[in-house]
């Protein structure tokens, strides 16, 4: 499928054939599951019209072949879930239609080229539910941990000492506790002078003292401190680079952090994103996958094995985790079944075709947990503001005008 082009307003338009719609029933979530999937092979054999359809966090749109016409426009807030039927190219979502009784909820079915393509769609939709969630839930956000920073020993470097001073440092010459290791001074010390900090030590203002003092105390040889491989030429250099190592570093680190998610990703890479639901912390994905339809999964590292992957499933029975086994041959095994795959792609493709030992088998399908069933009309909001502002303006002159009169 290659990967989804995003215009200026993040959306992706993708084509497909448009094949009607039908009256879904005010049933739990799983029976509108089993009545979709009835009514879709249904409409395998119907007439299809071209049309384009344009993907985006504020909803879905349908536009005529050459994307000139407006056909069809879904808020995403109305769209309730997604779904697609691999083996027969169809994807389909369901939506209030647009002015119609809040109670009425329509399935639309689109067929694509071909499987891939159809997945590809549902792929796009998902992905959009779990965007508009993550703006309108930025607090349950995961938090990118990029690893605690090594911890590095202060260096004279940061008081402005250069390397051959520091290299004093590194050959255990700089003193701990007192003034210098070896030094007469530092068994009488009192308690106070062992606790002297680094600035105290070397001053900043004259580091050739420190040089002077520590051959005075014979506790250096005359040039054994100095650096034999850096000149004053390579120590700017050297310094340099460190500053720049650290400014490309910061820059990487507030380009990931900054990054917002994006519908424009590779066919792979969109599809591990919505397995894993990127972005979202891993306990509201749990309570999300809860109320999800069944046979809805989350693919995350394994609770008690973080360098091993799990395959959380919703089951009748409530949600339940496997592990997915690394085997000697480099395949991924789902625990408590025999069969090996060489990617997680074919796992999950395997066990969304087949139950294989499964209780059910994997959906496709995904809820819009941002979903609302009322309709906010703005145009009404509109006129019942101004309404409100009329009528108490009307109230103002009115007041003011029987002030008058009664003076």
């Amino acid at each position: 499928m290659g990967e989804a082009a995003a215009r200026e307003d993040g959306a992706v338009i993708r084509s497909a054939e448009y094949a009607g719609s039908f009256l879904v029933d005010d049933k739990c979530l799983d029976d509108q599951m089993e009545q979709l999937h009835r009514n879709l092979k249904t409409l395998k054999t119907c007439k299809k019209r071209p049309v384009s359809l344009k993907f985006s966090v504020k909803g879905v749109k349908i536009y005529d072949e050459d994307e000139t016409t407006l056909l069809m426009a879904h808020a995403l807030r109305r769209v309730s879930l997604s779904t697609a039927r691999p083996s027969d190219a169809q994807f389909a979502f369901v939506s209030h239609n647009p002015g119609s009784v809040d109670a009425q909820l329509y399935c639309h079915v689109f067929r694509a080229r071909h499987a891939r393509a159809a997945q590809f769609l549902n792929l796009l939709l998902c992905r959009c539910f779990q965007l508009s969630y993550l703006e309108k839930h930025p607090d349950e956000t995961q938090e990118v941990s990029s690893g605690s920073a090594p911890q590095r020993n202060p260096s004279l470097l940061n008081h402005g000492f250069p390397l051959s001073v520091s290299a004093l440092v590194s050959f255990r010459r700089a003193p701990f506790r007192g003034w210098m290791f070896g030094s007469k001074k530092h068994d009488k010390c009192s308690t106070e002078q062992q606790h002297v900090s680094p600035d105290e030590v070397f001053p900043t203002s004259s580091p050739s003292l420190v040089r002077k003092k520590a051959i005075r105390n014979k506790v250096l040889r005359s040039g054994a401190y100095r650096s034999f491989t850096f000149t004053p030429l390579k120590q700017r250099h050297v310094q340099e680079r460190l500053n720049a190592s650290q400014e490309k570093d910061q820059e990487k680190t507030l380009a990931r952090r900054s990054r917002t998610p994006s519908l424009a990703e590779t066919e792979e890479a969109l599809a591990q994103a919505v397995w894993c639901w990127a972005g979202i912390a891993t306990d509201s994905s749990y309570s999300l996958l809860a109320d999800d339809v069944l046979g809805s999964y989350l693919l995350c590292p394994h609770p008690k094995k973080p360098k091993s992957g799990s395959l959380i499933i919703r089951f009748p029975s409530g949600l339940i985790t496997h592990l997915i086994e690394n085997t000697r041959k480099g395949n991924f095994l789902l625990e408590k079944c025999k069969t090996e795959f060489s990617s997680l792609a074919e796992l999950i493709e395997h066990y969304t075709e087949s139950q294989d030992g499964l209780p059910c088998r994997l959906s496709c399908a995904r809820v819009n947990h941002c979903y609302e069933w009322e309709e906010e009309d703005d145009a009404t909001k509109a006129r019942e503001l101004r309404r409100s502002l009329n009528k108490s303006r009307l109230q103002r002159i009115a007041k003011g005008k029987g002030t008058t009169f009664g003076q």
